[in-house]
């Protein structure tokens, strides 16, 4: 066979995945709902806001090398800027395609302002600066209520709006070709086109100049400088576009969720990102998603799986449920970086390098 008809099978292969993979995923919420429930759908609608908020992490801590622990700051500037231009509580009521942009803004500003302070630190203290910055919004969003009400502090902000696409909200069931769509349908196919288009725009940037130079600072800041690579126009860059996912997913939460408070912006929530980037392979936009999904998913799993299992064991609870998820959920953590350190789903590189350390220590022993 030549060269050429090889090429052509490989594509033809490649080309079919693609429609495989495009009817999978339009079919999805019919599969899911007809065999779980609409709640699952509604799952599975905020594994694909944790997608979008792991690619936006992982341009700042996979591509750059900067460990962020602040980065749902930028999914709460998201979400509230969505919320107070869009809800009875300034009586203001703009459409999304102000808002959602809106938020992605201000959160892409928030970034640069984060990391404008911080371009001389790495390591251990930038993580420590990115955490205080996180809690720092939180705080702030809590405490907004007074001389002046803007956040509504901790009851936060209610009944706000749904999208509206076309004069057609998404908060609703609607009836097309004599289907109905749920309303938790409709808004997993918007937040699937906003996905994919998030993983479009993270793909251009890993393969453009702009995703070189971060992967030249985070092997090595001092070369990449003496490169002539700009390091503080590069980390700001990250820092900001990755910080512009973050506020687009926000916006998308507050409208789906309909309210939003501090409590949905804590610290959990950013090491939950971190833990879905590392533990699906760091740098690696498949294993990226993959991780995403999986640790959004298999939690709820646990959560329905424990309490049946042991009052069918043992006749009555012996752990609350809630805790032994957590207890499993964190014992299946440990046990993956002991036994696969590089992710699930690794890149070529990684997987790489990772084999290269376990040699030297093999040789080592040997």
């Amino acid at each position: 066979m030549r060269g050429r008809d090889i090429m052509n099978l490989d594509t033809n292969k490649k080309m079919g995945l693609f429609a495989l993979s495009a009817v999978a995923l339009l079919v999805l919420p019919f599969v899911v709902g007809g065999a779980l429930g609409n709640s699952w759908v509604r799952i599975v609608d905020f594994a694909l806001l944790y997608v979008m908020l792991a690619l936006g992490l992982n341009i700042v801590v996979g591509f750059a090398g900067l460990l962020d622990l602040g980065f749902i700051a930028f999914y709460a500037i998201g979400a509230y800027t969505y919320a107070l231009l869009s809800s009875p509580h300034f009586d203001i009521h703009w459409l999304f395609f102000l808002t959602i942009p809106l938020g992605a803004a201000f959160a892409s500003l928030g970034g640069v302002l984060l990391g404008t302070p911080v371009l001389r630190l790495k390591g251990d203290y930038l993580a420590i600066v990115t955490l205080g910055f996180g809690e720092i919004v939180r705080i702030f969003m809590n405490n907004l209520n007074s001389p002046v009400n803007i956040t509504n502090g901790p009851q936060g902000v209610n009944l706000i709006d749904p999208i509206h696409v076309g004069g057609v909200s998404l908060g609703q069931t609607i009836e097309l070709f004599g289907v109905s769509f749920h309303s938790v349908y409709l808004y997993y196919y918007l937040f699937l086109a906003l996905t994919i288009a998030v993983v479009i725009m993270v793909w251009r940037l890993q393969h453009s100049r702009i995703g070189r130079a971060w992967v030249a600072l985070r092997e090595d800041d001092i070369a990449a400088a003496a490169m002539g690579i700009n390091i503080r126009n590069i980390k700001l860059l990250a820092f900001g576009l990755g910080a512009l996912s973050g506020g687009v997913a926000g916006g998308l939460f507050a409208s789906f969720q309909g309210f939003v408070s501090p409590e949905s912006f804590s610290l959990l929530e950013s090491i939950m990102i971190l833990a879905m980037i590392v533990l699906g392979g760091m740098g690696h936009i498949p294993g990226v998603i993959l991780g995403a999904v999986v640790l959004t998913i298999a939690p709820e799993i646990l959560r329905d799986v424990i309490g049946p299992l042991q009052m069918k064991t043992f006749g009555r609870m012996l752990i609350d449920p809630e805790n032994a998820r957590m207890l499993l959920f964190g014992l299946a953590m440990v046990v993956m970086m002991l036994v696969r350190p590089e992710g699930m789903w690794p890149s070529k590189r990684r997987k790489a390098e990772f084999q290269h350390v376990k040699d030297e220590a093999a040789a080592q022993k040997g």
